[in-house]
């Protein structure tokens, strides 16, 4: 990726291209000034201009709070007249894979250039001029990069926690107020209202406590991909974070323990589903380790997942049990339309092992 830098006078308006097309990347949770500054840099630098929404279509989590419909109307609301006009959105799924994320967001980028109707000019990528700049980036050697100086050092995380934890309505629309627009400031003020805002209170409250009582640096755990018949074995939480959620069924590891035997464990213990050790062995059909920083909430989690295929085998009664409200038989079938509702990275393992994305790209 080569950098770019507009060539006008201080006192001039930068030189737009034709065609020319400006992305920005991030999750955008909540939208904030230095966002803003982001986008103001892409609409003056191009003709059009891509804002690639990061983490959609999954459910909502304490880091990942608003919807990525949420996030284009917290922008839209940013936006008036021709620059409005000017921005398209893109939503494009956590993979927990680089090479594919980065590969879902050109395809994305392209496609909507070309039903755009208009010449195709050079694509840049604006982003935020820091010490990270370019990690992500450089996954778009074709695009040139536009470094922006943040006016103030703004923190998302530090937002949302405000916004979670401040019990004053006013007192938090008061310390945010000088990080967001107004326009935004307004719509999270009646966002605040729904039942997801409570919702989202109780989940960031128990990560919050969670983090606090365990605080080692890394845990280990297990998980189990049982699939039969063309259906996989779900159970939900009944744990406060992602209470309700779908999962796999899976824990932690004793210390005593082997990830084999922890992931064999836990699948007894939450879905009462038991087999032959030699059934097992025979069912089992791969195993991946899945360690991507972000992939869970409560910390650094590194799961092992084993993946057992009984082929047409009939399904067997399962019952949710220890900290599992229920397990299910679910058809792959019905996966695409549960993403929203997915625990954590857990569509990711899935995908890895049935292809639960590839019937919705």
């Amino acid at each position: 990726m080569r950098k770019y830098t507009p060539t006008h006078a201080a006192n001039e308006a930068p030189v737009v291209l034709p065609g020319s097309t400006a992305v920005i990347i991030g999750r955008w949770q909540p939208f904030h000034l230095g966002h803003e500054t982001l986008l103001n840099a892409a609409l003056a630098t191009s003709e059009r201009v891509v804002v690639v929404i990061c983490a959609a279509f999954r459910a909502r989590e304490s880091r990942n709070p608003f919807t990525w419909q949420e996030r284009q109307a917290m922008v839209q609301a940013c936006l008036t007249g021709a620059d409005l006009a000017r921005v398209r959105f893109l939503p494009v799924r956590d993979y927990f894979d680089d090479e594919r994320w980065s590969a879902a967001v050109s395809k994305g980028v392209d496609e909507l250039i070309g039903s755009s109707g208009t010449v195709h000019g050079p694509t840049t990528v604006v982003d935020v001029k820091d010490a990270n700049t370019g990690v992500r980036l450089d996954h778009f050697p074709s695009w040139r990069q536009l470094d922006v100086l943040p006016k103030v050092a703004i923190d998302g995380t530090s937002l949302r926690n405000v916004f979670f934890e401040a019990s004053d309505p006013d007192a938090r629309l008061a310390v945010m107020a000088p990080f967001v627009s107004q326009p935004v400031l307004n719509y999270l003020q009646a966002w605040a209202r729904l039942p997801a805002y409570t919702e989202r209170v109780r989940d960031h409250l128990a990560v919050v406590n969670y983090r606090k009582k365990w605080s080692a640096p890394s845990y280990l755990t297990a998980d189990a991909v049982v699939v039969a018949s063309k259906h996989v074995l779900l159970v939900r939480r009944a744990s406060d974070i992602g209470h309700g959620l779908w999962a796999l069924p899976g824990g932690f590891v004793a210390h005593d323990e082997r990830f084999y035997s922890a992931a064999v464990r836990e699948l007894a213990e939450e879905t009462g589903f038991e087999a032959l050790p030699s059934s097992m062995k025979a069912a089992f059909k791969d195993r991946e380790i899945f360690d991507h920083p972000h992939r869970s909430n409560r910390g650094r989690l590194i799961t092992n997942a084993f993946y057992f295929n009984f082929g047409n085998m009939r399904l067997p009664e399962v019952q949710g049990g220890d900290d599992a409200l229920q397990a299910r038989w679910t058809p792959i079938a019905e996966l695409p339309q549960m993403e929203d509702k997915m625990f954590e990275d857990h569509a990711a393992i899935i995908d890895r092992f049935v292809g639960m994305y590839r019937q919705v790209l």
